[in-house]
């Protein structure tokens, strides 16, 4: 599975970012994972909405298009929600929830780099 680096501004704001791109993947998400760890994040592409179904924490999630500008911020969605569907996003970076950067706002455009 490949993994990335992800950058706001400069400042590495995800250390190690695994990508969902397979119908199975996507399909299994973060479900039943006991936790995530600050630094952890899932890329989930292509995906303009999520659910929080079967887990068992918080996350934060932007809602991003292809070149990785972000359309939509959710900070700390619980566990057994939906999203709606964002139509101008592709793809969906999930993080633990409550670390997410305060500084990163609709429309700031971020940097990915692959660590693997």
């Amino acid at each position: 599975m490949e993994e990335l680096k992800i950058l706001h501004n400069g400042e590495t704001i995800v250390e190690r970012v695994k990508v969902a791109a397979t119908p199975i993947t996507r399909m299994i998400g973060l479900m039943f994972k006991k936790k995530m760890e600050k630094g952890e994040g899932l890329l989930i592409k292509p995906c303009n909405s999520i659910h929080t179904f079967f887990m068992k924490f918080k996350i934060d999630v932007l809602f991003l298009d292809k070149e990785y500008k972000v359309k939509k911020v959710i900070r700390q969605i619980k566990p057994w929600r939906m999203t709606r569907i964002y139509f101008n996003a592709y793809q969906v970076l999930e993080v633990k929830g409550g670390t997410l950067s305060p500084n990163i706002r609709e429309e700031d455009q971020l940097e990915v780099v692959c660590i693997s």
